[in-house]
């Protein structure tokens, strides 16, 4: 397995190349970039151009570190809520134009969410809905759309991922599975077990429990949170995924400088590897 960060731990005045310099120089052997609003230097946007894509693609040779995936803070209800939906596709579309322009296998994706008058089945219906419009828009592209469990009461278990992923019935659609998102209240191991060959890509991320699940708590650092490292890892392993690990975290000492966090992130990702 291999090591990756998330855009969004960056210190967000950096700009694009230092960026990529950077994490590149702190160990990691690829980067998943972000896909937001305007005002982050070193995001990409719905205006980002061919032009631009190929400036960032001479970073990644220059400083030999890949684009493995592009995610995006973009998402919110879209996919549950029907007035949304052209919308929502168009950030898909946009997300997969960059991959494909910048040699990425995927990209991130939150579905659904209830919100106002959007129940649980009705967000269920309407995020269907969306993916199976786009389903051969996706099967053509040949790139992977990862559906990543969040905070958001939509897939509250694996077995509603495997529901969702099954029914949509692409080869290019799988889970995104963010193992610190499971911890609060459950057990990312099972989850692994369970979603097993459906997990394309993997974001790592640690939270520490009050007590036990559903007791509250709050980020921690990797390894330092109630994640049973060992377990996680012998599962994903289990699962034939050797692929990027992708560290998505926050750096919370003030006292350390941005390039060590980097450097300790990445020792964090080398030491459950080793695991």
């Amino acid at each position: 397995m291999k090591k990756a960060l998330n855009a969004w731990t960056v210190q967000p005045d950096l700009g694009m190349e230092d960026m990529f310099r950077q994490v590149s120089e702190a160990g990691f052997e690829g980067i998943e970039l972000t896909l937001d609003a305007p005002g982050c230097p070193h995001a990409l946007t719905m205006d980002t151009t061919e032009e631009e894509y190929g400036r960032i693609m001479e970073y990644s040779r220059r400083y030999t570190l890949p684009v493995i995936s592009i995610s995006s803070s973009l998402a919110q209800n879209k996919s549950g809520n029907p007035s949304l939906h052209e919308s929502y596709r168009h950030l898909i579309r946009k997300q997969i134009e960059a991959a494909r322009a910048l040699g990425a296998k995927g990209i991130l994706t939150a579905p659904a969410g209830m919100e106002g008058n959007i129940t649980l089945k009705d967000a269920w219906k309407n995020t269907l809905d969306v993916f199976m419009s786009l389903k051969d828009e996706i099967d053509a592209s040949g790139i992977t759309v990862g559906l990543e469990n969040t905070w958001k009461g939509f897939f509250t278990s694996p077995w509603d991922m495997i529901k969702l992923i099954d029914m949509i019935g692409s080869e290019n659609v799988g889970a995104y599975m963010d193992v610190g998102n499971v911890i609060a209240f459950s057990s990312p191991e099972w989850w692994v077990e369970i979603l097993g060959s459906r997990i394309r890509f993997i974001h790592i991320k640690d939270y520490l429990r009050n007590r036990g699940p559903n007791t509250g708590g709050h980020w921690a650092d990797i390894t330092e949170g109630s994640g049973e490292w060992p377990d996680i890892m012998k599962a994903i392993r289990g699962t034939g995924f050797d692929g990027y690990l992708t560290a998505e975290v926050t750096k919370f000492d003030p006292e350390i400088s941005w390039k060590d966090y980097y450097r300790k992130v990445c020792s964090e990702l080398e030491a459950i590897i080793a695991m």
